[in-house]
């Protein structure tokens, strides 16, 4: 029997090709939508910074590296939010996150926070009875 010729080659998907279409399930001042977050990064927000980060799957005590980077730019928040972007294909630039990070730090955080609870809630799939006729 004859090898089979290959004509076309597979193509290997790549994540520039992945289209960003989702959104955040909140908004980055919508701390309202979930008030134990909000207190806990208020009088806390190393603590909430940390558990955020173990919950991604980070290194717990990778915020607190940020403490001794006094630059404008947080570079753990700056990476995370993106990283968390890339992840779960939430739409949004560098220079958002960028700009985000460096204005609204905590703000970031909690939105982060809340987006890994959103998003690690069980899905509850409801479907439509269907009525046999015999």
């Amino acid at each position: 029997m004859a090898n089979p010729t290959v004509i076309v080659q597979p193509i290997a998907l790549q994540s520039s090709h992945i289209q960003k279409t989702g959104q955040w399930s909140s908004g980055l001042c919508d701390c309202c939508d979930d008030m134990s977050i909000c207190c806990f990064g208020f009088w806390c927000p190393c603590c909430l910074m940390c558990d955020t980060a173990n919950t991604f799957g980070e290194c717990m005590c990778l915020p607190l590296v940020e403490m001794f980077f006094g630059g404008l730019a947080p570079p753990v928040t700056f990476s995370l939010r993106s990283s968390m972007r890339e992840r779960y294909h939430i739409q949004g630039s560098m220079c958002n996150d960028c700009c985000l990070s460096a204005c609204c730090k905590i703000c970031v955080w909690c939105q982060i926070a809340r987006e890994l609870k959103y998003r690690q809630q069980p899905q509850l799939l409801v479907n439509q009875s269907v009525n046999m006729a015999y």
